[in-house]
């Protein structure tokens, strides 16, 4: 039987690139997302590239009953979830904090902090009751410095880099592993989403140097999760060579 990831955020960037590692690695999987059209054309892929199980759930992280409802409601098979990857996440608006969309806010907590929340709620128990598995928790490096017009952004990493610490202290008893990960720039569909979609403002925050791909990011989570059971990854902070801090960049 083949073990199993579940990853929320699967359809673009880091998420995407993870869904396609593990089941590279021969893992079946539960992938999430907000998008059924391309949950079910990436599954479909997997599928038939891989020859692998994938199963799709089409929510929002934000929306507690839903998050509830269809994890809960899974086949009793899908709840041996080996490694949970909390990747659905984003930042929206680089606005100072006076200037600040209260939507925006509101999106970047609902969705970075208690959708993670509401993930991990469901699927801890079932890692209890196997006494193993890995929690992956997607951070950023906007989880350990805070740069100008980040502020809220910057807060909700902070947040899920606490959370990861809290956990890993938590769940050490039940053999469950807890890694942070904090990537700095990664070239994805996020600076699309926080531009409030104008592309051309996207692209310019990578033009003249070589971002990091979501591929990069997923092959340290896989160097993570696929650690001896003796070995626990921590903390991991991934840069492209060029940058040195949240806002030195050598373009």
């Amino acid at each position: 039987m083949n073990k199993i990831a579940l990853i929320s955020g699967a359809t673009s960037g880091i998420g995407l690139a993870c869904a396609n590692k593990y089941a590279s690695e021969s893992y079946d999987l539960i992938i999430t997302g907000r998008r059924q059209d391309r949950l079910t054309t990436i599954a479909n892929e997997l599928k038939e590239k891989n020859g692998v199980e994938v199963k799709t759930l089409c929510f929002d992280v934000r929306d507690k009953k839903e998050v509830s409802e269809f994890l809960n409601n899974i086949d009793d098979k899908w709840k041996n979830v080996d490694v949970l990857i909390n990747n659905a996440g984003l930042a929206v608006g680089k606005d100072p904090i006076q200037d600040g969309s209260t939507d925006d806010w509101d999106r970047m907590i609902d969705t970075n902090v208690k959708g993670l929340l509401y993930v991990s709620k469901i699927v801890i128990p079932w890692m209890i009751a196997n006494k193993k598995g890995d929690i992956i928790n997607i951070a950023s490096i906007a989880g350990k410095e805070v740069y100008p017009n980040g502020n809220v952004y910057c807060a909700s990493k902070h947040a899920v880099d606490a959370l990861s610490q809290g956990m890993r202290i938590d769940l050490v008893k039940h053999g469950i592993r807890v890694t942070n990960i904090a990537p700095g720039m990664v070239e994805t569909e996020f600076s699309e989403v926080r531009f409030h979609g104008d592309k051309k403002a996207a692209d310019s925050v990578y033009q003249g140097f070589d971002a990091l791909q979501g591929s990069d990011i997923a092959e340290c989570i896989w160097f993570a999760s696929s650690r001896p059971k003796h070995v626990q990854i921590g903390d991991m902070l991934i840069l492209p060579s060029v940058q040195a801090s949240a806002t030195v960049v050598n373009k």
